[in-house]
């Protein structure tokens, strides 16, 4: 297990209803993650970053700010947006199967996750523990 001594940090503005900032999320997440954990802890963090951002961007009219911070305990990943309502875990709702499994995931493979108010909106977390390999 690759592990690092202090604390590193990646913030990143997303557009509004700005796609192309999952993939672009996933390989900022990918980078700070080179000399932390297990390639295994890497894809699920970049799996579950993704589920957050395309959360908030798609559910949404509003940016989001990404931030992400590796300490000796762990990551810890979140996505703020400017929306009160609050998400909750649900089984896929469309026929096609692919909507509605992001928090499920979440749910699923983090070691903790959950949401945060805001005075205006909330933020989604998830961590994964530094010992968790």
């Amino acid at each position: 297990m690759r592990s690092q001594a202090s604390a590193a940090q990646l913030r990143r503005t997303l557009g509004r209803a700005d796609l192309r900032a999952v993939p672009e999320s996933r390989r900022a997440v990918r980078e700070l993650l080179t000399h932390w954990g297990t390639p295994e802890q890497s894809a699920v963090a970049e799996l579950l970053t993704s589920e957050l951002v395309t959360n908030a961007l798609v559910h949404t009219d509003d940016e989001a700010v990404l931030t992400a911070t590796v300490g000796p305990r762990g990551l810890r990943v979140e996505v703020r947006d400017f929306v009160s309502r609050q998400p909750r875990p649900r089984l896929p709702c469309t026929d096609d199967g692919t909507h509605g499994r992001g928090l499920v995931l979440v749910e699923s493979l983090a070691d903790e996750w959950g949401v945060s108010r805001h005075e205006v909106g909330k933020s989604v977390w998830f961590e994964l523990d530094a010992d968790a390999a």
